[in-house]
């Protein structure tokens, strides 16, 4: 079952990112040859936290940062943008000391994703030895599984080392997209399931993986956009497209609507979309996307922002959290109040 699922993220991620086959690695795993381990003590293995300042402390015109105020903590984990050729000897797995790599992951997925939160939560994303693209597209399972299994290495440590030094029993919501949600489900198998700390688990929003119902087996998917202490996941298509990898495990995911917050298959109107966050990031689009949930398959039609004519994907992985930040956004808030109102001491 893993195997399928990093078989369709690859899928996914070669529609959306132009990867080249030119960028492969092609020697074998070499575990006497793996970048340094990261220390979690220090705030520059870390690509966002609530201290410091940081591009996930970043907002949209009209919206503001409330991270100092902030009652529960969101640990976000972020998705693959180590994609380029390595540069270093390292290969299969990124260094957290590489600035240039960091200054990628912090202008993408921290600025665009990560910060999606900080109206609501205190931002925790660290730093972590990433897989490359190519763990994706190998045929070596050992490969596969090791620079993989190196890479959640990190995301459990920073966890363990956020639990222990910034967590402070506050409540948590745990927020991932792609080779992130890939360590996501692992940390809430962990962590969570049939753990005390699942008490504390607000809502997780593991995007962008075909995540089953069987993954998470007491952590429930979301059923509307009240309920706590569940999962919330979906995948992005273009409308009416059904992938030739559907079989592979999307066929057997779950599927949240993000504009009803519903596990049903009604078509939910474009206008109700409260806004999408494409370029710049100062704008915000409202009314830019529809959504209908479709057999594990979220189905939108073709946004409606500037230039969205050009867009020639069927797949549009690449807007999973962007074409609905400001209602995840609300929606976390929402959430929050619901499960701070139950759980007052």
């Amino acid at each position: 079952m893993a195997q399928r699922i990093l078989f369709i993220f690859y899928l996914l991620t070669l529609a959306v990112s132009g990867f080249s086959q030119n960028v492969l690695i092609h020697t074998h795993f070499d575990k006497t040859n793996i970048p340094p381990v990261p220390n979690y003590s220090k705030e520059a293995t870390w690509a966002a936290l609530p201290f410091k300042k940081d591009l996930a402390d970043s907002t949209p015109i009209g919206l503001y940062d409330n991270q100092t105020n902030a009652d529960v903590d969101v640990f976000f984990i972020y998705p693959t943008s180590y994609t380029n050729k390595p540069k270093d000897r390292y290969t299969w797995n990124a260094d957290v000391n590489n600035a240039t790599l960091n200054q990628k992951t912090s202008r993408t997925s921290i600025l665009y994703q990560a910060s999606i939160f900080n109206a609501s939560c205190r931002v925790y994303a660290p730093y972590y030895r990433q897989a490359h693209y190519s763990v994706f597209l190998t045929n070596d399972s050992n490969d596969r599984k090791q620079a993989l299994n190196l890479a959640y290495e990190d995301v459990k440590a920073a966890f363990e080392f956020y639990l222990k030094n910034y967590n402070n029993n506050r409540p948590i919501i745990i927020a991932s997209h792609s080779q992130g949600t890939v360590h996501a489900v692992r940390l809430l198998q962990e962590f969570f399931i049939n753990q005390p700390l699942q008490k504390k688990l607000v809502v997780a929003y593991i995007l962008g993986m075909p995540v089953s119902a069987k993954m998470l087996p007491t952590i429930l998917p979301c059923k509307d956009s009240l309920q706590t202490n569940c999962f919330n996941c979906w995948n992005t298509f273009e409308n009416k497209y059904v992938p030739k990898f559907y079989s592979l495990g999307l066929n057997q995911a779950i599927c949240t609507n993000p504009l009803s917050w519903k596990l049903d298959e009604n078509y939910v109107d474009a206008s109700y979309n409260k806004g999408a966050i494409i370029r710049p990031f100062s704008k915000i689009r409202p009314n830019c996307c529809d959504a209908k949930v479709n057999q594990g398959l979220l189905w939108v039609k073709k946004p409606n922002f500037p230039g969205s004519f050009f867009i020639r994907t069927h797949i549009y992985h690449a807007g999973d959290f962007n074409f609905y930040y400001l209602d995840i956004r609300e929606n976390v808030a929402t959430r929050i109040r619901v499960y701070l109102n139950k759980n007052v001491n």
